[in-house]
């Protein structure tokens, strides 16, 4: 199972430096915003939103910050309106890309994402041609180094947790997405310190390509990253090796 979490961990690892410049800020605060527009305001009734307070406070945003962007969701404060897109793809290798996005001008977002796809090797793919193969899935980042894979596993599972696997550095906690918050709670009752928590999806099948692809494959997905309408890219890409 260790291929389903490989590209999780990388993108762990780069949020975590992400979000030591700041960079992290921007797309939390667009997740916080839709999340509160269209669930209202109150995390205690809103699970999209309290997913997302719990990932901002983890990664040290300061409540103001927090507090406004809910506002900004829910008419209180004037703000941008973002729009939510989910674009279906291919890369080299004919690997599957699901690319989440939350913009402020869908016409500019799909002609710089197709662009990227295209200098990457990949392209659009029509509706549905992409998203079957995935499914949505709750994931919790602990540090592999502090806490012990068994003492973690005891306490996930007791919490309602569906899996623990271990990839590279971090103990990555899978839950229904429904039961994220409550086992993220009951790993912290146990005395487990979580370094972050999301709803993310998870391809029910790994694609090996050649290493040549798949190394121009990791390239275009870390590009797709980094574009600022990016909120998370999805992938059946198999980095096991």
């Amino acid at each position: 199972m260790s291929g389903h979490n490989k590209w999780s961990s990388i993108k762990h690892k780069k949020g975590k430096a992400d979000a030591a410049r700041g960079r992290v800020f921007s797309k939390l605060v667009k997740e916080i915003t839709v999340a509160a527009r269209e669930g209202g305001g109150d995390p205690e009734t809103n699970s999209r939103l309290r997913v997302a307070v719990e990932s901002a406070k983890a990664k040290n945003m300061p409540n103001d910050n927090i507090e406004r962007a809910i506002k900004r969701g829910t008419g209180e404060l004037e703000g941008t309106s973002y729009e939510e897109i989910t674009y279906e793809a291919y890369g080299p290798g004919g690997v599957a890309i699901l690319i989440d996005v939350l913009t402020d001008n869908r016409n500019r977002a799909t002609a710089e994402i197709r662009h990227i796809l295209s200098k990457g090797g990949g392209h659009l793919g029509s509706r549905n041609s992409v998203a079957y193969m995935f499914h949505t899935v709750g994931q919790i980042f602990i540090d592999g180094s502090k806490f012990d894979e068994d003492t973690v596993l005891e306490a996930a599972l007791e919490a309602g947790a569906d899996d623990v696997q271990f990839e590279e550095d971090s103990l990555i906690v899978t839950s229904d997405p429904s039961d994220l918050s409550e086992v993220r709670k009951g790993l912290e009752d146990y005395g487990i310190e979580v370094e972050d928590a999301e709803v993310t999806k998870r391809p029910d099948a790994l694609m090996k390509p050649s290493p040549d692809e798949a190394e121009k494959a990791l390239k275009l997905l870390l590009v797709l990253e980094e574009h600022d309408d990016v909120q998370d890219v999805h992938t059946n890409l198999d980095l096991s090796d």
